[in-house]
């Protein structure tokens, strides 16, 4: 029974880094319809832009914590402004081969400017922890739920009560409507990325705070999607709560069938709900009027 609970909490943890990555997919995905393949490696440059921040401040948390801020303000206007917004309109093969294009360049970049071995990430969060059911969890680990708890009721919060998630969420459903009554759709796509982005890094930061940095950290953009289509790739809380789901799920079959299988359970889950409901645990059926 100790190691049933073990696997579920420890589950948990790496589930709400996989949640954060999915929100970020389905974030830009519910008001763009685009599937950005490089949200990994988006996660892990913004990383990296913080360690070099922190380590030339001594380990600064909070020179760290502002790094990827700016950072993913930066790079999501960017990306979107420059990239995106000019492929809007084109087919949706075209967009998808696009951000797997971007993926394999940030991964270039990343090699170059600080090469492929990892590095310890200079800040900690402490050499504390918290132990529940009998389960130690790391400093970092615990915080990685909390900021994901607190991130999952933020962004409900604004998305549902705030006017410009409102305006988000007009826009997803009819960007001409949306249009009419005042919402800007380019600068709704914009933030949508800008959000994305700061989920992601902020994913980045914590999970180098616990597995060091390097540049396979990028695989977690992999892992994470089958999260993001489980909850529904239009559904932002619900992608986050799938990421906790996936966690747990990989976790198990890990445990009990083998490390081989961990691997490919996430995979293997999403081609169940799938089959069951094709728009994910919580997304929204499209109806189309002919």
């Amino acid at each position: 029974m100790q190691y049933l609970t073990t696997l579920v909490i420890t589950g948990i943890a790496a589930g709400a880094l996989y949640g954060m990555v999915a929100m970020g997919f389905a974030m830009i995905y519910k008001v763009s319809r685009v599937v950005n393949f490089a949200q990994g490696e988006v996660m892990m440059l913004i990383a990296y832009t913080a360690y070099t921040a922190a380590t030339h401040t001594g380990g600064s948390a909070v020179a760290a914590v502002a790094t990827v801020i700016v950072a993913a303000i930066v790079l999501g206007y960017l990306l979107e402004r420059l990239v995106i917004r000019p492929m809007l309109g084109q087919p949706v093969f075209s967009i998808v081969m696009l951000t797997i294009a971007l993926a394999v360049l940030i991964r270039a970049i990343v090699g170059m400017v600080w090469g492929v071995d990892p590095h310890r990430f200079p800040v900690s969060l402490g050499s504390g922890g918290l132990q529940i059911l009998g389960v130690r969890l790391a400093a970092a680990q615990v915080w990685l739920i909390v900021i994901y708890a607190a991130m999952c009721v933020a962004v409900w919060a604004f998305l549902r009560f705030n006017v410009i998630g409102i305006a988000m969420r007009a826009t997803a459903a009819d960007p001409t409507t949306a249009m009419l009554m005042g919402a800007a759709p380019s600068r709704i796509y914009r933030l949508a990325w800008i959000m994305s982005a700061l989920m992601a890094g902020t994913a980045g930061v914590l999970l180098a705070m616990i597995n060091n940095i390097g540049i396979e950290m990028s695989d977690i953009g992999i892992r994470a999607f089958p999260a993001a289509v489980m909850g529904g790739l239009d559904s932002v809380i619900g992608a986050g709560f799938a990421g906790v789901l996936i966690g747990v799920i990989e976790n198990l079959a890990g445990g009990y069938l083998g490390t081989g299988y961990k691997e490919i359970a996430g995979f293997a889950v999403i081609l169940v709900v799938l089959m069951v409901r094709p728009y994910g645990l919580f997304g929204e059926k499209d109806i189309e009027r002919v």
